[in-house]
């Protein structure tokens, strides 16, 4: 994996400069080696499985990884999707000792049986001309060698799941703090069907949130918060032995109560579409979305661009490399037919997530540790899924979608061209941004507020009437930040207004039902218990909540949801808040500066709101860290979680890619300390910090770093590719009050001037008696962990500390000496200066 990585990272050079493409055809030379000789040195191949493991490890707290886990071995003996196919130091290194298998010899038979030259497919993007490529491609990697055996076929290993195993029900004890229902089914492989897409058409519809649709009853019901179907396309999903169809449904307390009811709805709406047949329209329709979205779809990353070109020309006939995976080519109402009349109850398999089946699952799948338990239907609902059941009046096909783009004209300048945004509305109410884009000349827009308000609550009430621009690409987000809310609204201009003003209108008549308020505070709980239990999260939020004053960590906004909130304490406050804002916007992209006026217009007159009274920050102010190395070391808060995250932050430092691929290569390779490795420049409310993370197991040891240079020039340097990129870096700008839009060109030239004596006297001043250092270190529980008894804390289990809150640990023995600990962190920090507001403008 890392050697392909490194040959795809090469590509963004081969376009940068021509008279370098004797050394980026050395590069591919080298690469090209892997597959022709590869030199499967013994030590490596002990290196690669700590690696593997380490892989293994941090998917092991994934729930859905956990399901696919237990899913496979729901297949019948000996077929492919029932194997181990994450592997782990124990299969791929001690099982083998033990059974004296020579794992460098295996590794050697599998690249001489499975790496041969007409297997394989070539994708190279590049501004070389298409003859130099063709001569590089020839010359380098026709040596790879060709064995002349047949490719492998697994087409007769049909029906894996045609096995008692599969039709049952499954509760399954998750990882996170979710209540989920996921009904699936194994139907015949779909592959060659990829010009009709039957299940992409299945998947528009019963994905659907819009009115008639699955989510709209359970949602009205307060049993569902979020539902997705269809095939995810992965060759764990579609192969030449099956295509799955999964329909996964988020659900609430209630739901989880009532999960043979949303289970029934499910059941319905597909007996509804069997009933009615496919429609031609609603093909029509779903074709013409993604026609417009191909055709007008931002350059996507070239590394990405290149490995998703390399599989479609495994997929589909020459003709449809560029297509086949995209758009939907014809109408064949028949095979849409077959496969929608095998989505019946009989057939389906049921997987119910919840904290709530602890104690009840009395089995363990064998490599995640999954507990579970299996049992047939309950007979009540297995006999009336049997009959014909009545269909449900509320469930019924959506209407026609009226936010579908027809008008691509691009627009003609109303103001003079610039290269930034400017200021054309200033009020005491408001400001505006604004930006014609005279560069990517694609039809589409960005528009983005600041506000502030319960933006959970807003998503839902905005969840049904927005999902037919959301399936018209018109995307929408709203965000919930630290000062204030966000509403990001992009695509099609043609329509954009109409979804733009669609959330202003339900922000203006912002309401809530006693239900809702419920559903989605517990929602919350959830959300937030969920991301403490990670131990990357948990350390960004320690290290922030020491760091920013005044600031609420997770933990605490987690507490207050437990303590309880009421619907009349939101709406009163939902009331003050409208009564007083200041809105600052940007818009840019195929809209006129007239246009842009008219969205803030719109915001200002439905809103009628009050200028605010004084100014108010958009930034925390930072505490000012005192001289020495303070440890923060706390305990993460998932039992069944071995990962570990430590990171090391160093107060006013600019330094990161300096030491990213030596830390890489030191931490990863080498050492093989941790999968996750990386230096991070950090700008906390405007103070500039540095930081190194590694992600590792509690099972393994840590240690660190050194230098390197000029390639964060060339990457200032590279040109936006989309307009995405570039609104997000101006909007970056607006939201942070700083304004400076040419930013990268002084961070250019301030880097020009940056000499390797500069970064040395940088280096000493920081590394010195006088530098100022926090370490925060969250351990998981692993075999070489105690807990305070003087037991191992590894177990392999889901648990987690329901308390939610921090247990300090002691430094370690080679620690002890050379830091100082933070046990108590609100104590800590109290005693602290504060720094200004600080914005970096030049």
């Amino acid at each position: 994996e890392r050697l392909s990585d490194s040959m795809l990272s090469v590509e963004p050079d081969i376009s940068v400069n021509r008279n370098r493409s004797a050394s980026v055809c050395l590069l591919f030379c080298r690469w090209a080696q892997f597959f022709i000789h590869p030199l499967m040195i013994r030590d490596a191949i002990d290196r690669e499985v700590e690696a593997v493991d380490s892989e293994y490890q941090l998917a092991r707290p994934s729930d859905a990884n956990r399901k696919e886990m237990l899913f496979g071995s729901l297949a019948r003996p000996g077929h492919p999707m029932g194997k181990f196919f994450w592997g782990n130091a124990e299969t791929l290194k001690h099982e083998p000792k033990r059974n004296n298998i020579d794992t460098h010899a295996r590794l050697r038979e599998f690249w001489m049986r499975y790496y041969s030259a007409h297997y394989m497919t070539l994708v190279v993007q590049s501004k070389e001309t298409l003859d130099t490529l063709e001569k590089w491609v020839t010359e380098i990697f026709s040596q790879i060698p060709n064995n002349g055996l047949p490719k492998p076929n697994f087409g007769h290993l049909t029906d894996p799941f045609d096995t008692p195993a599969f039709n049952k029900l499954y509760r399954v004890v998750p990882i996170r703090k979710i209540h989920a229902l996921t009904i699936t089914w194994a139907l015949p492989p779909q592959q060659q069907h990829y010009r009709v897409k039957p299940l992409h058409y299945i998947s528009w519809l019963v994905g659907h949130e819009g009115k008639g649709s699955i989510l709209s009853y359970l949602r009205k019901k307060c049993w569902a918060l979020a539902l997705f179907g269809g095939n995810g396309e992965t060759g764990f999903e579609q192969n030449s032995t099956y295509s799955v169809f999964s329909i996964s449904i988020t659900l609430t307390d209630e739901g989880y109560e009532h999960f043979y009811e949303v289970a029934h709805t499910v059941f319905q709406y597909l007996k509804m579409l069997q009933k009615l047949g496919p429609e031609k329209r609603i093909f029509e329709e779903i074709q013409k979305i993604e026609d417009n979205e191909f055709h007008y779809q931002e350059q996507t990353d070239p590394v990405e661009y290149v490995e998703n070109m390399c599989e479609n020309m495994q997929l589909y006939p020459l003709q449809d490399f560029l297509t086949g995976d995209q758009l939907l080519f014809e109408y064949k109402p028949e095979v849409i037919a077959e496969a929608l009349n095998q989505l019946v109850p009989q057939k389906a398999n049921l997987v119910l997530l919840s904290g709530a089946n602890e104690g009840k699952c009395d089995l363990k799948e064998k490599w995640f540790g999954t507990q579970y338990s299996m049992e047939d239907v309950e007979n009540s609902w297995a006999e009336l899924w049997k009959t014909n059941f009545e269909l449900n009046p509320d469930l019924h096909l959506p209407a026609e979608n009226k936010y579908i783009a027809t008008d691509f004209m691009l627009k003609a300048f109303d103001c003079p061209e610039t290269e930034y945004p400017v200021k054309i509305v200033n009020t005491p109410q408001g400001c505006l941004w604004y930006k014609k884009d005279n560069k990517f000349k694609i039809p589409k827009g960005k528009i983005v507020v600041l506000f502030d308000i319960f933006v959970n609550i807003l998503t839902h009430n905005l969840a049904e009437p927005a999902y037919e621009a959301d399936v018209a690409q018109l995307e929408y987000k709203l965000v919930a930040g630290e000062h204030g809310l966000i509403i990001r609204v992009k695509g099609f201009n043609h329509k954009l207004p109409l979804l733009f003003q669609l959330i202003i209108d339900y922000l203006a008549e912002f309401s809530s039902t006693p239900a809702v308020f419920t559903m989605i505070t517990e929602q919350l709980k959830k959300t937030y218990f969920n991301i403490l239990i990670k131990p990357e999260t948990l350390a960004k939020d320690v290290r922030l909540l020491i760091l920013e004053y005044a600031r609420w960590s997770m933990i605490d906004k987690y507490r207050a949801l437990m303590d309880g909130l009421s619907l009349e304490s939101l709406l009163s406050f939902v009331k003050e808040f409208k009564s007083q804002l200041f809105v600052e916007g940007l818009v840019q992209g195929n809209v006129t500066s007239t246009e842009s006026m008219d969205f803030l217009k719109y915001v200002v007159d439905k809103l009628n709101f009050m200028p605010l009274e004084q100014e108010m920050p958009v930034q925390f102010q930072v505490v000012e860290l005192p001289s020495g190395h303070h440890l923060c070391k706390v305990r993460a808060l998932n039992k069944g979680d071995a990962n570990s995250e430590v990171t090391v932050y160093y107060q006013y430092v600019e330094l990161q890619m300096h030491m990213e691929e030596p830390c890489f290569d030191f931490l990863r390779t080498k050492q093989t300390l941790g999968y996750h490795v990386y230096p991070t420049c950090r700008n906390t409310s405007g103070i500039l910090g540095f930081s190194v993370t590694v992600g590792t197991q509690a099972t393994k040891y840590k240690c660190f770093l050194k230098p390197q240079v000029t390639a964060l020039i060339k990457l200032k340097e590279c040109e936006d590719t989309h307009l995405g990129e570039e609104v997000d870096r101006n909007w970056n700008e607006v939201v942070t009050q700083q304004y400076l839009f040419d930013r990268l060109a002084h961070e250019i030239e301030a880097l020009k001037s940056f000499s390797k004596s500069d970064l040395v006297n940088w280096f000493k001043a920081h590394r010195g008696p006088g530098s100022k250092m926090l370490s925060v270190h969250v351990i998981g529980f692993g075999k070489y962990e105690l807990e305070e008894d003087g037991s191992p804390s590894g177990e392999d289990s889901n648990s987690s500390c329901e308390a939610m809150q921090l247990t300090y640990l002691p430094s370690s023995p080679l620690l002890v000496d050379s830091t100082i600990p933070i046990t108590d962190i609100r104590a800590f920090t109290s005693t602290l200066n504060l720094l200004p507001y600080h914005k970096i403008v030049k």
